[in-house]
């Protein structure tokens, strides 16, 4: 007879899964305060979940080796949007493989390469904003992100296939922008192709679109002569795995796909939520412009990227505001103690981001946005995880946090903004992540001074 799993929810199945959709953070809020350190969700379609909370099960978790789980099993539900081939759905060998061929474009003098396409992307969207009138902060990352996408990584810049692709790539993730729209990613039976107008038809004719742009870019770049692209595209179709292997056509469109949606979706959320908060803390907006003015003009991206306050601000964005509430799941393979825990083989463990950043004795007044308490201590890789943990951590998580601190910079230091109004903003779903409601109304009261940009390096923005 199967063990019977820790904290068990007693609630219908199906009661549990639309509550999941609908209000993801109420539900986990809600058990957690019974239940402290774990509990046992059954989610119709999905099976039982065992949510974790405590940063010590965390701890033994992420050091645990990850051939004791399949990691890549539990990331299925992302599936529909990334294709089997993301390296979120492998495990073993094949993951470690596909992880160091991708590990070089992110680290190292390649984000050097990136911050100034960065600032000069930020500035070409920022100084479309005209002066007196609001526009939605999450929109407006969007563009910017989306920019960073097809030119730092897609290495488009112009041409019928960048203005073709944006659009598209855009309306694939609007599918998904409200609780109800993103059922289709816990429910399969949306994710069916069931005729033109269906949600899984919709979906498969935007991919299959994509794929067909990024299958040409790609044979493209395969046939180039001479130096290697610097965008990131082009430097995964060079690499090489310990055979001299390269990466396949699918395995590089899969990754592409998983690169838009772990890196424009999320980071222009993220984005969206800092600038709430500082222009709704006016302390913390003249603390930045105060880091910034002590590096004097125009300074080089990468000093910027060094400013602690600015790190700060950026790292309680990310603790009070992560975007999936949850790391994706691990599946035990046998069974294992954990803590004081027993689970049986086929167990699925997924630690909560959400509730270990909120817990009090971690993070004093967790609902306050204080940027201070990453500077006064530094908090261990099971107290603070807003990228996962373990051999599956993020791996854009650095071009990720150089974006935000690039793009923060860029405006705060040429635009004074406000916020439309000073409310609460609530959270709501949008597909697989969180995201602010209403996307957080800004107004551009005037602009500080002109931003210095080469004029051979100026972006030029297709609508």
């Amino acid at each position: 007879m199967k063990k019977a799993l820790p904290n068990l929810v007693n609630r219908p199945a199906w009661w549990l899964l639309a509550e999941w959709i609908i209000d993801p953070l109420n539900l986990l809020q809600k058990w957690a305060k019974k239940y402290p350190d774990l509990f046992t969700i059954s989610l119709a379609g999905i099976g039982d979940e065992v949510i974790i909370s405590n940063p010590e099960i965390i701890e033994e978790i992420f050091n645990k080796d990850a051939k004791q789980f399949h990691i890549g099993r539990g990331n299925q539900i992302i599936a529909p949007l990334v294709g089997q081939n993301s390296l979120l759905l492998m495990d073993g060998e094949r993951h470690k493989r596909e992880r160091k061929l991708l590990m070089p474009s992110f680290h190292g003098e390649r984000l050097q390469t990136y911050a100034q396409q960065i600032c000069e992307i930020t500035e070409a969207v920022a100084s479309q904003w005209q002066e007196g009138k609001g526009f939605i902060a999450r929109t407006a990352m969007q563009k910017i992100t989306l920019e960073v996408i097809t030119q730092i990584v897609f290495g488009l810049r112009e041409g019928e296939r960048y203005q073709k692709i944006k659009p598209l790539l855009a309306a694939m993730l609007n599918l998904t922008d409200s609780p109800l729209r993103s059922s289709l990613f816990f429910i399969p039976f949306l994710q069916k192709d069931l005729g033109y107008w269906s949600p899984g038809g919709i979906l498969k004719r935007y991919q299959l679109e994509i794929r067909e742009l990024l299958q040409a870019e790609i044979e493209e770049k395969r046939h180039q002569k001479g130096e290697i692209g610097k965008d990131i595209l082009s430097l995964m179709i060079a690499a090489r795995d310990e055979q001299g292997e390269p990466m396949s056509n699918l395995e590089l469109k899969d990754e592409l796909l998983t690169l838009l949606f772990v890196g424009h979706e999320t980071t222009a959320t993220l984005l969206a939520w800092a600038f709430y908060q500082i222009h709704r803390l006016p302390q913390v907006r003249q603390k930045i412009l105060q880091e910034l003015d002590s590096l004097g003009e125009n300074p080089n991206p990468m000093q910027i990227t060094q400013l602690p306050y600015l790190t700060a601000v950026c790292q309680e964005t990310l603790r009070m505001y992560p975007v999936i509430p949850i790391v994706f799941s691990r599946i035990t393979k046998t069974a294992m103690d954990i803590g004081n825990y027993h689970f049986e083989p086929q167990t699925i463990l997924t630690p909560s981001i959400y509730l270990v950043h909120y817990r009090e004795d971690l993070y004093p007044q967790p609902q306050e946005f204080k940027p201070e308490r990453f500077l006064e201590r530094q908090y261990s890789p099971s107290e603070y995880f807003p990228f996962g943990g373990g051999s599956r951590r993020c791996l854009g998580y650095a071009l990720a946090l150089l974006e935000m601190k690039l793009v923060i910079a860029k405006i705060l230091s040429g635009y004074e903004l406000a916020l439309v109004d000073n409310k609460p903003v609530k959270i709501t779903r949008r597909g697989l992540t969180l995201a602010p409601s209403g996307g957080i109304p800004l107004l551009l009261k005037s602009k500080r001074h002109p931003q210095a940009s080469s004029p051979e390096k100026t972006v030029t923005l297709v609508p």
